[in-house]
């Protein structure tokens, strides 16, 4: 199956601003641990302040031409926590230190992610 170009293209997009959503949400993860909360908590409120930002750069950069997608996109990233609380746990458990654990938990949930809002948040809008 060959993506086509413009998909390629969001792709693309989407993991630059990947990039940058996850410094932001793994910067205020590790701060808030580093600040000694429990990495679950910490998670948790990353996860939420997070979820503001990511919007603003995936439906302005990543998914422009779709419509508004403000519930569908709080809905999807409450699937999306669900998932990440499982791997963080997951990954936790052979991992020792909380930051590594918390980067593979968010590299593993980007890739469900781009689905979730490629497929079911940021539907392209009606022409």
């Amino acid at each position: 199956m060959a993506l086509s170009r413009a998909r390629l293209l969001e792709l693309w997009r989407y993991y630059q601003m990947g990039v940058l959503n996850t410094a932001f949400g793994l910067g205020m993860y590790s701060l808030l641990v580093w600040l000694g909360m429990n990495m679950f908590l910490a998670q948790l409120t990353a996860h939420l302040l997070g979820m503001a930002f990511n919007y603003f750069t995936y439906s302005r950069h990543v998914f422009r031409d779709a419509g508004p997608a403000k519930v569908r996109f709080a809905l999807s990233y409450g699937v999306n926590y669900v998932i990440g609380l499982a791997m963080l746990a997951a990954v936790s458990r052979v991992v020792a230190s909380p930051y590594i654990a918390g980067l593979a938990a968010a590299v593993l949930v980007s890739i469900i992610n781009y689905f979730l809002l490629s497929r079911m948040v940021f539907k392209k809008a009606a022409a």
